[in-house]
C-alpha cells in the first residue's frame, strides 16, 4: 500500500505525528487508525464479492484491476490474438517522420531521390510535388530592387 513511501518520509511522518498528538496519545490514534482501515477493506471485500455474485458464473474470473485502462491494455497487448505486436514493431515512426520533414523541406532522402530519377520515364514512377518545377534559365534568388532599400 505504501510502497513509493521512503525513510526519510517515513520518520518526518512519525515526527510530525508525534509532534501532534503527543507521545501518550499516539498508540490510540495509531489503533484507530489501523481499526478503520481494517473496516474499509473488509468493506470493499465484501462489495467486491457481491458484485461478483451478481455478475454470475460467467463473471468468476472478473477481476476488478482489470477496469483499469492501463492494466486493461496491458493484458489485451499481453494476449496478442491480434497481431499488434507484428504491426507495432513494423511500424518505424521515426523513419517515417524523418521522410516526411526532408520532403517537405525539400531534401532527398533515398526513397525519394530513387523515385525522381525514375519520374523522367513513363513507367509509372513517382514525382515529388513539393518541389518547383525546374527552369535552368531562372535564379532561385528574388529580384534584388535598389530603390527598395
Amino acid at each position: 500500500m505504501f510502497n513509493d513511501i521512503g525513510p526519510l518520509e517515513l520518520v518526518t511522518i512519525v515526527v510530525l505525528a508525534v509532534l501532534v498528538f503527543g507521545p501518550d496519545k499516539l498508540p490510540k490514534v495509531i489503533q484507530d487508525v489501523m481499526r478503520t482501515v481494517r473496516k474499509i477493506r473488509e468493506f470493499s471485500e465484501s462489495a467486491k464479492a457481491d458484485i461478483r455474485s451478481e455478475l454470475g458464473p460467467e463473471f468468476k474470473d472478473f477481476e476488478f484491476e482489470d477496469l483499469n485502462p492501463k492494466t486493461f491494455i496491458r493484458k489485451q497487448l499481453d494476449n496478442d490474438e491480434l497481431g499488434l505486436k507484428e504491426i507495432r514493431n513494423g511500424f518505424d515512426l521515426k523513419k517515417e517522420m524523418a521522410e516526411v520533414t526532408d520532403s517537405v523541406h525539400g531534401r532527398d532522402t533515398d526513397a525519394s531521390a530513387a523515385g525522381s530519377s525514375g519520374a523522367s520515364d513513363t513507367s509509372g514512377g513517382r514525382i515529388d510535388m513539393t518541389k518547383k518545377p525546374e527552369d535552368p534559365g531562372k535564379d532561385d534568388r528574388p529580384p534584388f530592387d535598389a530603390d527598395a532599400t
